[in-house]
């Protein structure tokens, strides 16, 4: 079985792995961890700083998930790709992995300490659902597979 997992390294993401592989752990499931880094707004170095910085969070959060895997035994792989993180999650769910399964956890306006919630403000997340909808809504309308949203904890 293949499972395309969302990954951010956020609280819930860790969760959501964690849920995953003891839910289909007899199935032998073969997982692919998709992160998505934001291209910056402009071209200025300041955005391009924050870029390389979100980048490298992201591969070392992938490196830390893929420990997991490991441990637990669970043939695993990784994906980063660059844009809108929702055009993104489809595209590699669509075009590259076709899994039997994509999983997200679904997104929390609680802070959970990372590198990411820290540099977003309650603001800019309700502006974002209000114009562009949740990832995870965006997802459940257009994926063709199967989409398990587990639940904030």
């Amino acid at each position: 079985m293949k499972i395309m997992i969302a990954y951010d390294g956020s609280r819930n993401a860790r969760l959501a792995l964690a849920q995953t592989i003891t839910m289909f752990r007899d199935l032998k499931p073969q997982i692919t961890l998709v992160a998505v880094a934001e291209n910056p707004r402009d071209i200025t170095s300041e955005n391009e700083n924050f870029f390389e910085e979100e980048l490298e969070g992201i591969k070392q959060h992938l490196l830390e998930a893929m420990d997991v895997c490991q441990n637990e035994e669970i043939a695993a792989e990784t994906l980063t790709l660059e844009g809108d993180p929702r055009k993104m999650l489809l595209f590699a769910a669509e075009k590259k992995i076709r899994p039997d399964m994509l999983v997200i956890a679904r997104h929390s306006h609680e802070p959970d300490g990372g590198f990411i919630a820290r540099s977003l403000t309650y603001f800019v997340d309700e502006l974002d659902y209000m114009t562009f909808g949740s990832v995870s809504s965006f997802l459940a309308r257009r994926v063709q597979c199967p989409l398990l949203i587990l639940p904030s904890l």
